[in-house]
């Protein structure tokens, strides 16, 4: 963001993302197995190795952007990674990751940080945002409703109790 005092939006410092960075990699594994896309024994290197594919530059990566998302005292309470990618041919802010630090949840901030982050789309002559959510976070997806976004394709799972293979 550009010099926005009041904005809820910082760009990630170096020691945030080296932190960040610890943090998403067994996050995200942990997600993708109870969404049951990946074992448990593949997931950490699974999702190291999508971090690593896409931030191959880490924070200096182009066309992502990395921010802390901060409080009105400019307390980081959590942060937001989006990228810019074509979407039927348009340019969008593809949102990879937001996320609030539980101590900071359901005060405001995700949706503060995504308010600002149409501001920034519109600055950088995007034409909109979108974001994956897991099925299972019902939270975010009510969120993310609440703030106009639509569900553009949904993959859905229903289990037949097959047993499978020792």
């Amino acid at each position: 963001m550009q010099g926005d005092d009041m904005s809820p939006l910082r760009p990630m410092t170096e020691f945030e993302f080296a932190a960040w960075c610890d943090s998403i990699i067994p996050d995200y594994a942990a997600e993708k197995v109870k969404s049951g896309e990946w074992l448990e024994s593949e997931a950490l290197a699974r999702s190291r190795a999508s971090l690593d594919e896409l931030l191959p530059r880490g924070i200096d990566t182009p066309d992502n952007h990395l921010f802390a998302i901060v409080d009105a005292d400019g307390e980081s309470v959590g942060m937001l990674w989006f990228a810019i990618k074509e979407r039927s041919g348009s340019r969008i802010a593809y949102v990879y990751n937001i996320a609030i630090d539980p101590r900071f949840r359901r005060q405001g901030h995700a949706e503060r940080a995504l308010d600002a982050l149409g501001q920034e789309a519109r600055r950088l002559g995007l034409e909109g945002i979108g974001l994956h959510v897991f099925g299972h976070n019902r939270g975010a997806r009510s969120l993310y409703e609440k703030l106009g976004f639509e569900a553009t394709d949904i993959t859905m799972f229903k289990p037949v109790g097959g047993a499978k293979e020792s």
